[in-house]
């Protein structure tokens, strides 16, 4: 069995953790500065362990880092370069899930000459929308325009945001604050968040999605030079961008993240009753003409172990345990940086972990169109 640590208890390290314990494949220590929060998690067992961590103990951390095969970041985005430090110092292999570009730029310096392996950004999107991403533009002699749309909703609305709070509050505000990056005109830019608002509607639902920070990964670079148009939107139900625009502009409150965040924590509930919607659309030229292939597709929470989760701590956590898999079984580089966008779709949804993500048998996730 390979050692790891999971650092951070919240909702998705949680899950994380149960999954890679019940694997029977990996040891497992879940680290958290909280021990309230390590005692709700981790249930004793030979392969789950807790551990009592300040992350922002440099010491301490570099510790708790001997001798293990991997760290897993399920940590706040403000600890991510921390953590990935850590890693570097003590030479483990390193995975997150953060949506922070100037975390990840940081992580990729890090990454150059190490000799382990460096994996930021597995989670939803980032993370596996670059993978789905990817599989589609291979299909194409030249490209022309990639859109990302990934959206965690619940399925049952019932406040004014059309909105319940399903993963990290300091990962939402942060995604709605920073600028995005897009490439415009074949140009490499950034653009505002909560900005560029488009409707659709998929299986008769009506959505709006925007520009948010981050989910894109490393695809600005990847597609630099090759593509016209690149951006990444979040979902949401109609009249979502206009009350957080009030909130975060109008209000000022992207200046006191802290007061929004207790406003949002205290007012609207957590769900499991979610859906996850990822939605990509590639154009470009095959054989001659311009066409267009499609990646929809809907996951919804499940019960898992006997616990129900809901569907944004599955895909989530599910992407990074497949992720570290895929290492372990040397199908991903041992070493330097690790791109989402470099992993074969197929090897990915054939993962015991990444199976989360296959639809149903006999319904197709992908549609294609000239």
């Amino acid at each position: 069995m390979k050692d790891v640590l999971v650092i951070g208890a919240g909702k998705i390290g949680q899950v994380i953790a149960g999954l890679l314990a019940d694997s029977g494949d990996y040891r497992v220590t879940l680290a958290d500065r909280s021990p309230a929060a390590l005692a709700d998690a981790v249930p004793s067992g030979p392969r789950l362990q807790a551990l009592a961590l300040d992350v922002a103990d440099t010491a301490a951390l570099q510790q708790a880092l001997q001798g293990r095969f991997a760290v897993l970041s399920a940590a706040p985005w403000q600890m991510t370069v921390r953590i990935a430090e850590a890693a570097r110092a003590v030479g483990v292999h390193y995975f997150d899930l953060t949506e922070d570009v100037a975390s990840t730029r940081r992580i990729q310096a890090l990454a150059q000459g190490a000799g382990h392996a460096f994996v930021p950004q597995c989670g939803l999107a980032p993370g596996f929308i670059s993978i789905a991403a990817a599989d589609l533009m291979r299909r194409f002699e030249r490209l022309d325009t990639v859109r990302l749309r990934v959206g965690a909703l619940p399925v049952y609305p019932s406040n004014a945001l059309n909105y319940n709070l399903t993963w990290s509050t300091d990962g939402v505000i942060n995604e709605y604050i920073q600028p995005c990056d897009a490439i415009v005109d074949g140009r490499r830019t950034e653009v505002p968040a909560l900005e560029e608002r488009e409707e659709f509607s998929l299986d008769g639902v009506l959505y709006e999605a925007f520009n948010t920070s981050g989910g894109l990964g490393t695809l600005c670079e990847t597609l630099e030079g090759r593509v016209r148009t690149l951006n990444y939107r979040s979902i949401r139900y109609p009249g979502h961008a206009a009350l957080m625009k009030a909130l975060l502009h109008d209000l000022r409150l992207k200046d006191r993240r802290e007061v929004l965040k207790d406003i949002l924590e205290n007012a609207l509930p957590a769900t499991l009753q979610d859906v996850v919607i990822v939605f990509v659309t590639v154009t470009g030229w095959r054989e001659g003409r311009l066409q267009q292939d499609t990646y929809a597709h809907k996951i919804y929470g499940a019960e898992v172990a006997g616990q129900m989760r809901s569907a944004i701590q599955l895909t989530t956590a599910s992407s990074l345990c497949a992720m570290l898999d895929l290492l372990a079984e040397g199908r991903l580089p041992q070493q330097g940086f690790v791109r989402q966008e470099d992993v074969a779709l197929a090897d990915f949804l054939s993962n015991r972990f990444g199976a989360a993500y296959a639809p149903p048998a006999g319904v197709p996730a992908m549609a294609r169109a000239a």
